[in-house]
């Protein structure tokens, strides 16, 4: 199934790249194996390192190559990999948590708003222009397209303007707002956070878009239920992370 999309201010970040979900992915004319390749570009969207680091870990392990190389790969094959991964089903006791954080960019602030669920999941993240009800509405109306249907309870700061919007799209929903009630979805924004200063920025719209659609997803992949707890389970949650990561990739586990 093909869905298309355009890159606007509009446009939920998970669904900034438009292709078949089943096209396969080509590794054609590439000296490196499929398996370096995942392992780099998982390496940098999991966590918090630059291009530079990246290359200087893999210089140790006796594989050179440039962090320009690193960047197009992840552009490349980042999307590619994240529209290939398990998604988690919406159930009817979900609890959504909404919250918008600024980011600058070349000067002008912009406004990433995103909701995850009781155990932070990541539901839809949108990049928009502006902080009132008509772009708490957009990123209420996505949500409920895209969860098909409407949640157990919202959660969210202070901001009216997240109240307005309920009210015309689903008025029977019950709303908490209160800012010590919504920290996670406030505890969210601070691995991007993280990831923005160790770039030093982001330096256009579409590198955010890029980034924070794999970024996202491969942290959806890695975030453990809060019902699994102790060490053995969060164990056995990232080799089977690990596994479908290299099944998305295309690489025998």
């Amino acid at each position: 199934m093909k869905r298309c999309c355009n890159v606007n201010f509009g446009t939920s970040l998970r669904g900034y790249f438009c292709s078949m979900t089943s096209a396969p992915i080509s590794y054609k004319r590439h000296r490196f194996p499929p398996q370096i390749i995942a392992h780099i570009v998982w390496l940098y969207h999991r966590f918090s390192l630059s291009l530079r680091e990246v290359e200087e870990m893999l210089l140790e392990r006796g594989i050179a190559l440039s962090y320009e190389t690193i960047r197009r790969w992840g552009i490349k094959y980042g999307p590619a990999y994240v529209r290939r991964l398990p998604r988690k089903a919406p159930g009817n006791d979900d609890i959504w948590h909404l919250d918008e954080v600024v980011v600058t960019i070349q000067g002008k602030r912009h406004y990433l708003w995103r909701a995850v669920d009781q155990n932070g999941y990541i539901l839809d993240e949108i990049l928009q222009k502006r902080r009132n009800t008509k772009a708490a509405k957009r990123l209420l109306t996505r949500l409920l397209k895209k969860q098909g249907g409407a949640p157990k309870r919202m959660i969210t700061a202070k901001l009216r303007s997240y109240g307005a919007a309920k009210r015309k799209v689903m008025p029977d929903v019950e709303h908490r707002s209160h800012k010590g009630l919504n920290n996670r979805a406030e505890n969210s924004h601070l691995p991007l956070r993280k990831r923005e200063r160790a770039m030093q920025r982001f330096k256009s719209l579409g590198q955010l878009q890029r980034f924070v659609a794999v970024f996202s997803g491969l942290r959806n992949l890695f975030v453990r239920p809060r019902d699994k707890r102790s060490s053995i389970d969060t164990h056995l949650h990232r080799l089977n992370a690990l596994a479908q990561w290299k099944m998305a990739a295309m690489i025998d586990a």
